[in-house]
């Protein structure tokens, strides 16, 4: 028996090593050829277009020794992760529809997951690490945030049913993460281990509702989460403890895959070693292994647990079984309704049924307030706050958030982690405004939940800010892309005569959406020679 079958690896989506992204988590071709060859049954995907990620999957199934499950975080649209695909408004904007019109977003949830799990398969995936099942219980989850479908478990369960109803009829498989639930968390896990107080009985009111709800749907795998539960396993994250991962087998009752969230993410690997985690994951319960930091010594130090009888034969038979049962499904999905799926257009991924989806969420999400006002075409400085620019997927020179601005007469400078720091210390006045010069702010916040940027974006003094500019009178407008919570929070300082929107996702569709009741959009290719970015750091 096969214990490569159970390492689920990282891989670019692209095609060549020199356009790796992320070079130290993404293995070189040679590498990558030789583990599939080895046995090594699954690979995550990560970046490329979306053509190029069709060619990149045939090649990494001829390079297999056996099936290979290949997946990817896509959990808003394939086109979040890959062009050329849709990229939809993130899960919490339909949580918020939901709490106006539920039946609407229930019909928006199972289309959402229906054109998720269409376009994954076109391009070669037959596996969407999706639903998140977490509930975004605390507004300051820097990791969550907008990928939850919500703040109450009821709402998740019922919006994350809907979406595997869509996505399973398009012949993809599924996976609801993160158990035991990561939404009541103040820091990310791929920097450092959660700790959350809860107990059993709230893990059962709450957090263990929506993977209920997942399971009764017909999920196929649960991906375990790296959070410290110290009222049930003092000592070991959820992903290492059989204590937690044995609720799910036994408690709920789950008998499919199990997987982990990556084991290279520093809420393990900051106190696990490579292989310690490997062995220890896969003997409290988990089938499959994802993003070990090293593969070869995660299979060689679990094969040599398994021969020094550290690990029961019995626990791999079983999670190869568990394994091979869902590639058996795969397979009755290709025979079943891949004919209809996979018709002579298979070269195009999105359709204008995944365009009008698209258009629909970001039309039934965006909020505006006041756009009518006058004043905001006087030009001034366009401050843009992003996460980075390194790379920046919503942000280019022909983005809307850029170019729109720009045509009215303002400069745009972008406020980000890796320029020239803007900040005073002075809370009344937290913006230097000398080093800006003269003329109003379009200020346009680009702030979400996203892994990697910890808690940095909570430390911001923005509505103080809002304060600022307005005592200055040097405030014209204001546009939040991304966290309800940042925007209400905004909201209630900001002056009722000043035009403003909030849209949950940042992608250029709905920027352009959202400028849309600000600026003019007849001058399409008005002269922008000349152009300056100035670049300022948090």
């Amino acid at each position: 028996m096969c214990v490569a079958e159970l390492l689920v690896v990282r891989a670019s989506g692209h095609l060549l090593d020199s356009q790796r992204q992320y070079p130290e988590w993404e293995m070189e071709n040679r590498d990558l050829e030789r583990l599939l060859a080895e046995g090594v049954g699954g690979v995550i995907l990560f970046g490329g277009c979306t053509t190029e990620l069709q060619e990149r999957c045939k090649t990494l199934k001829s390079w297999a020794k056996g099936p290979l499950l290949l997946c990817a975080d896509v959990e808003e649209g394939v086109g979040q992760r890959f062009q050329g695909g849709s990229w939809l408004m993130p899960p919490l904007a339909v949580g918020k529809i939901y709490k106006r019109f539920p039946e609407k977003a229930i019909e928006l949830a199972e289309r959402y997951g229906a054109s998720t799990g269409s376009q994954a398969r076109r391009c070669g995936l037959n596996w969407v690490l999706a639903p998140v099942c977490d509930i975004n219980s605390n507004p300051k989850n820097p990791v969550i945030n907008m990928r939850a479908w919500g703040e109450d478990p009821v709402q998740v369960a019922v919006l994350i049913s809907a979406f595997i109803r869509g996505i399973s009829s398009q012949g993809v498989l599924t996976c609801a993460k993160h158990f035991p639930g990561h939404g009541d968390s103040l820091v990310d896990s791929h920097l450092e281990l959660p700790i959350l107080s809860h107990d059993l009985k709230r893990l059962e009111e709450e957090e263990l509702l929506p993977f209920k709800a997942a399971i009764a749907s017909g999920i196929d795998s649960v991906m375990s989460g790296h959070v410290l539960l110290p009222k049930i396993d003092p000592n070991y994250p959820a992903t290492l403890s059989s204590t937690i991962l044995n609720i799910l087998r036994h408690k709920i009752g789950f008998d499919g895959v199990l997987v982990t969230d990556a084991l290279i993410m520093n809420a393990i690997s900051n106190s696990f070693g490579s292989c310690e985690a490997a062995v220890m994951a896969f003997a409290a319960g988990a089938d499959l292994l994802l993003m070990p930091k090293d593969p070869d010594e995660a299979i060689r130090a679990i094969c040599e647990a398994l021969m020094n009888g550290l690990l029961p034969m019995k626990r791999l038979e079983e999670a190869l079984i568990r394994k091979r049962k869902v590639v058996a499904k795969i397979e009755a999905f290709d025979l079943t309704i891949g004919e209809r799926l996979d018709n002579n257009q298979s070269h195009q991924i999105e359709f204008d049924i995944d365009r009008n989806l698209a258009k629909e969420l970001i039309c039934n999400s965006i909020e505006t307030h006041n756009y009518v006002a006058s004043g905001v075409n006087k030009g001034g400085i366009n401050l843009l706050r992003v996460d980075g620019v390194l790379p920046c997927p919503f942000l280019n020179t022909l983005s809307p958030a850029l170019c729109l601005p720009e045509r009215a007469g303002y400069q745009p400078i972008i406020c980000h982690k890796h320029g020239i720091n803007p900040w005073r210390e002075d809370l009344n006045e937290p913006l230097a405004l000398d080093i800006f010069g003269e003329g109003s702010f379009f200020l346009q916040l680009f702030i979400r939940g996203n892994p990697f940027q910890g808690g940095l974006k909570h430390q911001e003094p923005w509505p103080e800010v809002i304060s600022q500019l307005q005592r200055h009178n040097r405030l014209s407008g204001l546009v939040v892309y991304g966290s309800p919570y940042l925007w209400d929070e905004l909201i209630k300082v900001l002056d009722p005569s000043i035009p403003s929107a909030y849209s949950p996702g940042q992608m250029p569709d709905a920027q352009k959406h959202a400028l849309s009741y600000f600026f003019q959009l007849n001058e399409k290719n008005k002269d922008l020679k000349n152009k300056k970015v100035f670049e300022f750091t948090d």
